[in-house]
């Protein structure tokens, strides 16, 4: 039976899957965008309202677990052995990529383009980083441990070099006018980072909970600081309640 950590990469990428395609909908139903005109960016289907909001509130909130589950990664390489320095830059594109994705949702398109361009480049560039850089770390340290199957390193490598790939094309597509074709490729990226968030349920499937640990500085106690967790009994009194 896994922890709701394990499975929490998973729901994060069915819950973004879901976000994307659930404004998509709504966006094509109230003729905000038209198809016959060709295939939207995501973010001019979530430019208007209603849509706007729904699809600023529930990027925020899968910002907020992406957030998180690259701040338990980092915790997980840490404990894995992964030198200080590599892993904090894992850590940093990671949440920049969460940033990213809350700014996307926040800034529309329509009312702050620069703002919401940054957001996507962040979003979609430096998170596909992100799982660039946990691949170079799987195959300079031999010793790390690799749960799953096989194949789960390897499907890894083909996401990224996809990701790659229609990252450079989306690019030069919109630069030459093709926007459809180039929304087309911006929703492939979309989709395959969400699938290599769902991947990590993998990684986290060793997981069972976690536990916030404070330590008193050494003003504030005479004793040896020692971690203190907060997953604490209750006192006494609150048991007899």
């Amino acid at each position: 039976m896994w922890s709701y950590l394990a499975l929490l990469p998973a729901f994060l990428g069915l819950w973004a899957a879901t976000t994307i395609w659930t404004v998509f909908a709504i966006a094509v139903t109230n003729k905000t965008v038209n198809l016959t005109e060709g295939i939207p960016y995501i973010s001019l289907c979530g430019s208007y309202p209603p849509q706007s909001c729904i699809f600023s509130q529930l990027l925020n909130m899968g910002a907020a677990m992406a957030a998180w589950i690259c701040i338990l990664r980092y915790h997980q390489f840490r404990d894995w052995g992964v030198g200080k320095w590599f892993n904090r830059v894992i850590l940093c594109s990671g949440l920049l990529c969460a940033l990213g994705t809350s700014v996307v949702g926040n800034f529309q398109q329509t009312n702050q383009m620069a703002t919401h361009l940054t957001g996507a480049f962040l979003a979609l560039f430096v998170g596909h980083v992100y799982f660039w850089l946990q691949l170079l770390l799987s195959w300079r340290m031999k010793s790390l441990p690799q749960p799953g199957a096989p194949w789960i390193r390897p499907l890894r490598l083909l996401l990224c070099s996809l990701c790659t790939v229609l990252l450079v094309t989306m690019v030069i597509l919109h630069k030459n006018l093709q926007r459809s074709a180039a929304a087309v490729c911006e929703w492939a990226v979309a989709m395959l980072l969400f699938l290599l968030f769902g991947l990590l349920t993998v990684d986290f499937s060793g997981l069972e909970g976690c536990t916030l640990c404070l330590r008193p500085g050494p003003s504030l106690s005479l004793q040896p600081a020692s971690p203190i967790s907060l997953q604490t009994s209750p006192p006494p009194l609150a048991q007899a309640l």
